[in-house]
C-alpha cells in the first residue's frame, strides 16, 4: 500500500480502502513532470476528504487541445475542468470540499 503523499500512478485510487466514498474519475492533462506535481499535490490535499478518485493522464498536447485544455497541467473530475496549473495544497482543498458540499 502506497503513502498517501506519493504521485498517483496511471489507474491508481485515493483512498481505496474506503468503499463508501463516491468514486470519481479524474484526468491529468499535460507533460509528465507537471502532471506528476499536481497528482502528488492532489494525493497530499484530498486525502482526508470522503472521496475517492480514479487517477489517468494524458500527456499528448493535441489531445489536450481537442478536449479545451489550454494550461499544463491541468485536472478533469468527472469531465469538467475543477483545476488549471499548479494550485497550493490549500486551494485544492477548497476546491474538492465546494464540490463535495
Amino acid at each position: 500500500m502506497q503513502e498517501a503523499c506519493h504521485t498517483m500512478h496511471m489507474g491508481e485510487v485515493l483512498n481505496a480502502s474506503h468503499p463508501d466514498y463516491p468514486l470519481h474519475e479524474a484526468v491529468i492533462y499535460g507533460d509528465k513532470l507537471n502532471c506528476a506535481k499536481l497528482s502528488k499535490r492532489l494525493s497530499c490535499a484530498i486525502k482526508h476528504l470522503p472521496i475517492k478518485v480514479r487517477f489517468t493522464y494524458v500527456y499528448d498536447t493535441q489531445k489536450a487541445l481537442e478536449s479545451g485544455i489550454i494550461k499544463d497541467p491541468t485536472l478533469v473530475l468527472d469531465t469538467k475542468i475543477l483545476l488549471e496549473g499548479l494550485p497550493q495544497a490549500e486551494e485544492i482543498t477548497e476546491a474538492f470540499k465546494d464540490l463535495l458540499n
